[in-house]
């Protein structure tokens, strides 16, 4: 199963315990659903969860059962066709089936709890998120331009920043950044999810950290390689060119480890000589070295 069907399925654990925020939940899911006019409710998932949970919760909402229920695998098809179930949705909401648009009733969305379950509805129905090791999008989508707009302003008072764009006659609302999916989910109902993208961001986060470190590890080596084979070539023009055994003690002690230990750091190669000096003592002298070197 994909996250976002992992999603669905854990925010269909959520109890319907209260009447007021099953019908906010149904409010959601109506106003998100494949299909909502004054003739026909028409709700299609491919979540077996979402599924099983619609039947029960248009039961507790409205104590209506759909006029026709799924047939086989595959999409789930739930039809309210009927006008006097059609007619109880409507007085419920307030809503005029008349109307050329659909709008948001808030006072049905007047507690914390409903507006979570509304958003929970919102979601289940026609919402969608990527699996968070891979990229972070959260996305609510209605062919309703008016309830969307509406929907926007209601998170905003829940403190989700949700931007807005319009797509194939849709309007979807989006969430781009991991803290905001992970602030929504949590709000609708879904925390193991929320704990999810906030891991899957952490060891995004963690192996940048390692293959920065990495890659600077590698620059530095590369570095100290490059460094080290300037400083065995001018070692050996002045060995080559007879300088080498007239120089002081110190700098022909710094070149003769340089060649035999050609691999060592500046640390290690500082910690060899006799007594043991400092990296800094040890990098003048090989700079010495150098600069005569090229003397020559």
């Amino acid at each position: 199963m994909s996250f976002a069907g992992d999603v669905k399925t854990e925010l269909c654990r959520t109890p319907l315990s209260r009447r007021c925020c099953a019908q906010a939940e149904a409010y959601g899911v109506l106003l998100y659903c494949n299909t909502f006019t004054a003739g026909q409710a028409r709700v299609v998932t491919e979540n077996r969860a979402f599924a099983q949970r619609l039947p029960a919760l248009f039961k507790k909402a409205f104590k209506l059962s759909f006029d026709s229920l799924p047939e086989g695998e595959g999409k789930q098809v739930f039809v309210l066709d009927s006008p006097d179930k059609l007619a109880v949705l409507h007085q419920t909401f307030g809503s005029d089936p008349k109307a050329l648009a659909l709008h948001v009733n808030f006072a049905m969305l007047e507690e914390n709890c409903c507006r979570a379950a509304f958003l929970r509805g919102a979601f289940l129905a026609g919402g969608s998120v990527t699996d968070p090791r891979k990229s972070y999008h959260l996305e609510l989508a209605t062919s309703h331009h008016s309830v969307s707009r509406e929907v926007l302003a209601l998170m905003r008072e829940l403190d989700q920043e949700a931007k807005s764009a319009q797509r194939k006659g849709n309007t979807v609302l989006y969430f781009k950044q991991s803290d905001q999916i992970e602030d929504f989910l949590t709000c609708i109902g879904a925390p193991v999810a929320a704990m999810e993208v906030m891991n899957a961001k952490l060891e995004r986060d963690l192996r940048g950290k390692v293959n920065r470190r990495v890659n600077c590890d590698a620059a530095n080596l590369d570095k100290t390689v490059e460094a080290a084979m300037t400083q065995m070539e001018a070692i050996r023009r002045l060995d080559s060119g007879g300088m080498l055994i007239t120089l002081p003690d110190k700098l022909r002690e710094a070149a003769a480890l340089r060649l035999a230990h050609p691999e060592d750091t500046l640390a290690q190669l500082a910690q060899r000589c006799d007594p043991p000096i400092t990296k800094s003592a040890l990098n003048h002298r090989l700079r010495k070295l150098v600069e005569l070197g090229k003397e020559t």
